[in-house]
């Protein structure tokens, strides 16, 4: 999921920035296209996810941001009691189809990820795979995880880091759509100096991994194609572009592949890093 990769400004504090027409924007962008298309190709990040938590059957767990349901899926093939949340009504009614398609018995809810309609301490386990970091109010929204999560419970997030793939891919696109004034960029959340901010006093422990997802596509044009089609920021972004300037974002995206495809042929072989992070609430 996209959003600004600016830094926040010093002179702009985020209680002067009109996050309530940024997440507008933002909800328009991930509706657009169909990420599903793109999101169920990181199944795998969910399911390591889950592992790396050591999540137990029977555990009340909160998906938060969960765009199609990987994480969600994963947890309820482990037999957890599964409530799988977004901003998006399309996503969640994918993920409901690919639960059906399972027999998997979950909850989808509509909700954002800075004002969880949820009860403080409701949930054992709370985790979101490259979804909350995308969130405008990023204190606001650690601090929603670390609300519904009980004492003792665990917080597991999978997010892109700075100079992995997909943040040289949102720097791109920085290029040529001003990204919102003031608004923190979402790669910080692929950094522990960041996690250690928002997640302070109340985490008792904080494990971060580096991992990586390899995208895997037939070609560069082809993940060009699926991407400018079915990924809502990135199909928004050449929508907003007159000819000459798309040609120029698509010129930029095929040289950031060339230099990371590491395929030897005509595929694409791009390996993305993240932070794999478990967190540990006091």
């Amino acid at each position: 999921m996209f959003t600004s990769t600016a830094a926040i400004s010093p002179t702009r504090q985020p209680d002067q920035i009109d996050l309530t027409a940024v997440k507008a924007r933002q909800q328009g962008a991930w509706s657009a296209g169909d990420y599903g298309i793109v999101g169920t190709t990181l199944q795998i990040v969910g399911e390591s996810l889950c592992e790396a938590m050591d999540v137990r059957a029977g555990s009340r767990v909160l998906d938060v941001a969960a765009g199609n349901g990987n994480a969600s899926l994963a947890a309820a093939r482990r037999f957890c009691d599964v409530v799988s949340t977004d901003y998006v009504p399309a996503l969640l009614e994918l993920g409901r189809k690919r639960a059906e398609g399972e027999r998997l018995s979950l909850q989808f809810r509509e909700a954002d990820a800075e004002r969880l309609p949820f009860a403080d301490a409701e949930f054992d386990a709370v985790l979101s795979t490259f979804g909350v970091m995308f969130t405008p109010d990023q204190d606001r929204a650690a601090g929603e995880m670390l609300r519904v999560c009980r004492s003792g419970g665990k917080i597991g997030l999978a997010n892109w880091t700075p100079d992995s793939f997909i943040g040289q891919l949102f720097r791109v696109l920085g290029k040529y759509i001003a990204p919102p004034a003031g608004v923190k960029s979402p790669s910080l959340w692929g950094t522990e100096a960041r996690l250690r901010e928002l997640f302070p006093a109340r985490a008792a422990s904080i494990s971060a991994q580096s991992q990586q997802f390899v995208f895997r596509y037939r070609s560069p044009a082809h993940w060009l194609e699926v991407f400018r089609t079915y990924y809502g920021p990135v199909h928004k972004a050449f929508a907003a572009l007159e000819p000459a300037r798309q040609v120029a974002l698509e010129g930029d995206m095929m040289e950031l592949m060339g230099r990371l495809n590491r395929s030897g042929d005509r595929t694409l072989v791009v390996p993305s890093d993240y932070l794999e992070v478990v967190i540990a609430k006091r």
